[in-house]
């Protein structure tokens, strides 16, 4: 072989090891960049998460709150209800009272 294609064969070899180099910086830095991104995406999504956790307790919360009001004036209606009933039947029971006394 001739020295040029020895010194052909050799810039060859030196220009595949520069495009191999470059390539594997490239590759460094494009899986760099993606785990970079990767985080900037888990904070995102955690600040999401947080925020809907946060919005679906207090949505929960109202509701309990909500419900809890209708039970306490459902129970006040239903204690309104069972006083007058026993209110009556107390009028009718002093009356019976009364009157066995006064019919002896």
């Amino acid at each position: 072989m001739s020295l040029e294609a020895l010194d052909t064969i050799a810039l060859a070899e030196e220009k595949a090891r520069q495009i191999r180099a470059a390539a594997q910086a490239e590759a460094r830095k494009a899986v760099e960049d993606a785990q970079a991104a990767v985080k900037v995406a888990m904070a995102a999504a955690d600040g999401k998460a947080e925020a809907e956790i946060k919005d679906l307790i207090r949505k929960a919360d109202d509701k309990a709150k909500e419900d809890a009001g209708v039970l306490a004036s459902n129970t006040r209606n239903r204690e309104a209800a069972m006083k007058a009933r026993a209110d009556k039947k107390m009028d009718e029971v002093v009356d019976k009272i009364v009157e066995r006394i006064v019919n002896g």
